[in-house]
């Protein structure tokens, strides 16, 4: 991507490189943040991905072992040196950063579906714990050579400690003979050259046998160290100089093994500068509540609720509010023309869009509503603020012309271009013609823009060109004050006189330039005032219609569920009256048959008469028991057909065995004498007396009944 160093500083993206690097543990990182600049698109991703892992990492429980860390570049860069030996500290560094790789490869992989691109990242790494091993061999905790690193070095340490036993044994010894006589002075022994010696009388030195190490100021004293203890100092002395040695071939013995890991060491390294610039960039994102937008691959962009990170955070420093912006930017919509008053806004928001963009094409995350839409852009361009030159005396309009220029040489169809106040620095008219053209060539080259002005034309040429829209930054014209809100679709009024007489400009002085400027001019800037709060007026009228479309949307529904139910209570209750009924017939029928059975007729009759009537009923049961049973066959095969559409059928049956195995299993344990049960679908409760098999008998006081396990429910 090819973005000028001009254009960066003007969307202030050093200054927000300078906000993220403090959050860096290494300098080398910092300076790497201090150097980021857009990116392909793939790349990007990546990058964002994995900084919007890290980020959830802050928001959840799921804290990613990764601490402040040392940088072992310089180490990597000598130890292959022949013959080379490294400080003890660097060894304990190499040490470290292994255990840090080790420990990242532990923790990533138990959560693949919330770090997929991390892991990925640790998981190329050949982890070797013999690192670890042969440092640990050499070294303690505490960064010290253990005596163990070598037999040699344990032997010379153990004699090593027997000369010091010695020198303390034979001086103390020394002390104690001289002591009582009048040799010594009062101070009696003292440290010299990191060696204990006799404070002995200058007058009594050759009573004292022992070497002479220094005199005292005056000369009244004479520093001694006792024969006996000078023997074993030199040894002590020999000992510590033969332990240098050893300590340093051990040492240099360790480089060279662990030279053989330097491949590995410094893929350690990179991983862990990546990873920490990964974390100082989700560690910026939490602070200004930064998200991973979709990155579309078409050129669409919509910006939601997007603020600009800078000001946030200063707003948020000083506890003002700040408000977000809205907006989009499609192939059929290239080019959005923002107009409004000055101060209104119209330069924030082209620096939010540019800011954004550079940091998305950056790898950072972005300050907007998780549901914004962004793509990338070969080319970013802006003219935003006063560039006028003195060294080269150049004025305003000249300079702002010069750069036109080399944005017109270089605008293409995968460009953004960000120009403020479009057309100013010169005659008004002939500026105004300028601009125009140079707005439609832009159009016709297909170039992304989004521009500021005040020309009346620009507005007009915008209303006709079908891919361009205008907007405006909303202005209260009661209090006369800015709103900060973008609002697509319209043009906005400069409220020229309204911001004049605000600023107490004598009003005859106002009345006069209204006289001067044409009329018709007025009269559009009066029509811009008056739609743009007509437009606010059925927005809000929108936004109260959608609301009590949704409420009685809501109620509608609510309406259809009670009518649904009433209608199913109305045919249950039709159906136990038809039932009911049916019944009740059916009795008064055998009342006849024992009637007439009283009277005399003929058993035999009586029972044919029955028989015909229990024939009778038959048919109809059957016949209805068809009837529904084709029905219920035809719902079947309707669901069925649908259900096999969408691919259930197989995960319902598993789920309905699964439900039945489970009711078994429940019933097993409570399946028992004693227990007191219904039968499904029944309201008589009954207790349980007998169980045989799958029958189960149930007494229900006057009478019992056997009947399925199956069929039982517990109360």
């Amino acid at each position: 991507m090819y973005i000028d160093k001009e254009d960066l500083d003007e969307l202030e993206f050093p200054q927000l490189l300078a906000e993220i690097a403090p959050f860096a543990y290494s300098p080398k990182t910092r300076d790497k943040i201090l150097q980021l600049r857009p990116m392909n698109i793939d790349e990007a991703e990546i990058s964002l991905k994995k900084n919007s892992e890290y980020l959830s990492s802050f928001e959840s429980s799921n804290a990613i072992p990764f601490n402040e860390y040392e940088d072992i570049e310089t180490e990597l860069k000598v130890m292959l040196i022949e013959n080379y030996r490294l400080e003890n500290a660097a060894f304990i560094k190499i040490k470290t950063l292994t255990e840090q790789i080790g420990k990242l490869q532990k923790f990533f992989p138990t959560m693949p579906e919330t770090f997929p691109n991390l892991i990925q990242d640790v998981s190329a790494l050949e982890f070797r714990k013999e690192i670890i091993d042969k440092v640990d061999k050499v070294f303690n905790r505490f960064g010290e050579v253990k005596s163990e690193a070598s037999p040699i070095l344990k032997e010379l340490r153990a004699e090593i400690q027997h000369a010091k036993k010695a020198i303390t044994e034979n001086f103390n010894r020394a002390l104690f003979n001289y002591g009582q006589s009048e040799f010594l002075d009062d101070i009696r022994e003292t440290i010299i050259d990191d060696q204990r010696v006799l404070a002995v009388k200058s007058a009594y030195k050759k009573r004292v046998a022992g070497r002479v190490l220094g005199l005292s100021k005056t000369g009244s004293i004479t520093y001694m160290q006792p024969d006996s203890v000078v023997k074993h100092y030199f040894k002590l002395k020999e000992d510590q100089e033969e332990e240098k040695k050893e300590i340093d071939k051990i040492l240099r013995k360790l480089t060279a093994d662990l030279a053989e890991f330097q491949p590995q060491l410094w893929r350690y390294q990179m991983y862990i500068f990546d990873l920490d610039l990964t974390r100082a960039k989700a560690k910026f994102a939490e602070l200004i509540n930064g998200v991973l937008p979709k990155i579309n691959r078409h050129r669409t962009l919509r910006l939601k609720e997007a603020f600009h990170p800078l000001l946030f955070l200063r707003n948020k420093a000083e506890n003002k509010t700040i408000l977000p912006q809205t907006l989009a930017l499609t192939d059929h919509n290239r080019i959005i023309c923002i107009s409004g008053p000055n101060a209104g806004g119209k330069s924030i928001t082209l620096k939010t869009v540019g800011l954004l963009q550079l940091m998305i094409q950056s790898g950072i995350l972005v300050p907007t509503h998780p549901k914004s839409e962004m793509f990338f852009f070969d080319k970013i361009m802006t003219d935003i603020g006063d560039n006028q030159s003195i060294e080269n005396h150049l004025s305003t309009y000249s300079s702002r012309l010069k750069k036109m220029g080399g944005i017109i040489r270089e605008a293409d169809g995968e460009t953004l271009l960000l120009i403020d106040e479009f057309g100013t620095g010169s005659d008004p008219e002939l500026g105004g013609a300028l601009a125009e053209s140079f707005l439609e060539f832009f159009y016709d080259k297909k170039s992304f823009a989004i521009i500021t002005t005040h020309y009346t034309n620009i507005k007009l040429v915008v209303e006709e060109l079908p891919n361009a829209q205008n907007a405006a930054m909303l202005f209260n014209e009661e209090t006369l004050e800015p709103m900060y809100k973008l609002e697509i679709g319209q043009a906005g009024s400069s409220f020229t006189f309204e911001v004049a007489e605000k600023n107490k400009i004598p009003r005859f002085i106002i009345h006069s330039a209204k006289k001067k400027v044409e009329h018709d001019i007025v009269n559009l800037d009066k029509t811009i005032v008056k739609l743009q709060q007509e437009k606010y007026e059925v927005e809000k009228l929108k936004t109260d219609l959608a609301e009590r479309k949704e409420s009685v949307e809501d109620k509608r529904d609510n309406l259809q569920k009670l009518n649904e139910q009433l209608q199913q209570k109305l045919f249950n209750f039709q159906k136990l009256y038809e039932d009911e009924h049916r019944k009740l017939q059916f009795g008064t029928k055998i009342e006849g048959f024992i009637d007439s059975y009283v009277k005399g007729k003929s058993r035999k009759d009586v029972v044919k008469d029955f028989v015909k009537i229990l024939e009778q009923e038959k048919f109809r049961k059957i016949g209805a028991d068809k009837d529904e049973s084709k029905r219920l066959q035809v719902v079947k095969r309707k669901i069925t057909q649908q259900l096999k559409k969408e691919d259930v059928i197989e995960k319902i049956t598993e789920t309905n065995e699964k439900i039945e195995e489970k009711r078994k299993v429940d019933r097993a344990v409570w399946m028992k004498e004693g227990q007191r049960v219904r039968i499904t679908g029944s309201t008589s409760v009954g207790t349980i007396e007998k169980i045989s098999r799958n029958k189960v008998t149930v007494n229900y006081g006057t009478f019992k009944t056997t009947i399925d396990a199956d069929e039982l429910e517990r109360i």
